[in-house]
């Protein structure tokens, strides 16, 4: 494995990761100070959770029946081969759609949008453009029952579509691959799952466009804390490009949040931290990242 450690933090402070930091320690200070409330463990494990605990380890959960709207920001102090910090604004609508007569299975569809300050060399200069959108469409099993098993999965199709126009920001290849998602929810409290997605490219916007075909595999673990608060695992995504001398990616995550409803209304912030333990092949790729989240949750709507 190569030296990941390449170079050392600038002695700069940047007022806007100073701020930042502030407030990754005291969601911090808060999750460790909070008391958390007694749980009898039964055989059912949703039988013992409020609302906000059941919704705690439902967003988290690739196969659940849960529309939200997602709002993400990922901050990136410190990138390999570059000076240059950079940031993504991110926006995923996760749609659940009802079974009907002509399809009898319900649908999980999740779009994603993205605008990225990218880096393109190894000075502290960036450029801003939007990044190939991406959407799957998750068909979700009631085999075997997810309430008497505790465990889930679906499967479906992913797409990628070339709307990035600036090669660090898009392929400039239409794709479309196999989508696999699961779940376990036995255990009082614990989620453990994955998302699996493969894209490949068959069509090309850009006769300078190489094929691709990368598999993107999102290990997912939660744990409820009580009264909606929980920590999690499950931001990193493992990259791999299968063509030989492409680049392999492991970052690692680990966040906490918490769900809240006010007035009706049903949300969750939350905040993860992001290293990337293994790279090999890859050119700029992030080292440190920090996610800021809120989450909209519309638990009793459905398509």
């Amino acid at each position: 494995m190569r030296n990941l450690f390449t170079r050392s933090f600038s002695d700069q402070c940047n007022p806007l990761t100073t701020w930042k930091a502030s407030l990754c320690a005291l969601v911090f200070i808060a999750v460790t100070t909070c008391r958390v409330r007694g749980c009898t463990i039964t055989c059912d494990p949703a039988a013992a959770e409020s609302e906000e605990d059941r919704l705690a380890r439902e967003v988290e959960d690739p196969t659940a029946i849960l529309t939200q709207l997602q709002f993400q920001d990922l901050y990136t102090p410190r990138n390999f081969q570059t000076s240059a910090q950079t940031n993504t604004i991110q926006l995923r609508p996760i749609i659940p759609v009802e079974a009907f007569s002509l399809f009898p299975f319900q649908q999980i569809i999740r779009p994603t949008l993205q605008v990225k300050s990218l880096a393109r060399s190894p000075s502290s200069s960036t450029i801003t453009e939007f990044a190939d959108m991406e959407l799957f469409d998750l068909i979700v099993s009631n085999w075997p029952n997810p309430k008497e098993t505790g465990f889930g999965w679906g499967v479906g199709p992913t797409f990628v579509f070339p709307t990035g126009r600036d090669p660090a920001a898009g392929k400039h290849a239409w794709e479309v691959g196999p989508a696999f998602g699961a779940v376990y929810r036995g255990i009082p409290h614990l989620m453990v799952g994955f998302l699996f997605q493969n894209p490949i490219s068959f069509a090309y916007t850009n006769s300078s466009a190489t094929p691709q075909s990368q598999m993107q595999f999102q290990p997912r673990i939660s744990y409820t804390l009580g009264r909606g608060w929980y920590v999690k695992s499950s931001d990193s995504t493992w990259t791999v490009n299968w063509r030989h001398g492409t680049s392999t990616t492991i970052p690692i995550s680990l966040g906490v949040g918490r769900v809240w409803k006010v007035s009706g209304l049903q949300f969750n912030p939350w905040v993860t931290g992001e290293w990337t333990a293994y790279r090999q092949y890859s050119k700029i790729t992030p080292m440190h990242t920090v996610r800021f989240g809120l989450t909209l949750l519309f638990p009793d709507f459905e398509l």
